[in-house]
């Protein structure tokens, strides 16, 4: 490591370091993003499955009231 420092400097060495800090920092936003973006997929998830529920009870109870005023 001393080798390293007397070749390229400790500026180099320094600069290394906050570039590898830099690309943590945006792959850590990254995955926070996706993760948010995951989330909200799932939560989609169910709201179109509580809808589509919602729309076959509905279309069910209609469908048995005509089937009564047809009897």
């Amino acid at each position: 490591m001393t080798a390293f420092i007397k070749i390229f400097g400790l500026g180099s060495v320094v600069a290394l370091i906050l570039l590898v800090v830099a690309l943590l920092r945006q792959i850590i936003t990254l995955f926070g993003f996706l993760l948010v973006l995951v989330k909200f997929a799932i939560v989609m998830a169910f709201v179109v499955l509580i809808v589509m529920i919602v729309l076959a009870i509905l279309r069910d109870r209609s469908r048995r009231r005509r089937e009564e005023e047809e009897i």
